[in-house]
């Protein structure tokens, strides 16, 4: 039986950055979300600091993710784009247990 498997991810931008990093994150989610086992894609902003980014996506389970991860869009806009203007990056795998 496959699990699903959700992703919580915490970005921390670079000061000047955040007007570059939106639109691109703006078009990798859409693209994200019409992927096949993805079950949403949300993103956040922390209230307090504009910088800081929460990510939280769900997936149909380990298969849909690793999907997602080798996705041209992910690789393109995410890793080479994104990543680099990035201070900070924390990524945490969960399983829902409840």
């Amino acid at each position: 039986m496959n699990k699903p498997v959700y992703v919580h991810a915490k970005w921390q931008v670079k000061k000047g950055n955040l007007d570059k990093v939106l639109p691109l994150l703006k078009e990798a989610s859409k693209k994200s979300a019409e992927e096949e086992g993805n079950l949403f894609y949300k993103i956040h902003q922390d209230k307090n600091d504009e910088n800081t980014l929460i990510l939280f996506e769900g997936y149909d389970d380990d298969a849909a993710l690793e999907f997602h991860k080798s996705s041209d869009h992910f690789q393109n806009m995410v890793v080479k784009q994104i990543v680099p203007l990035l201070e900070g990056r924390e990524v945490i795998l969960m399983d829902q247990i409840i």
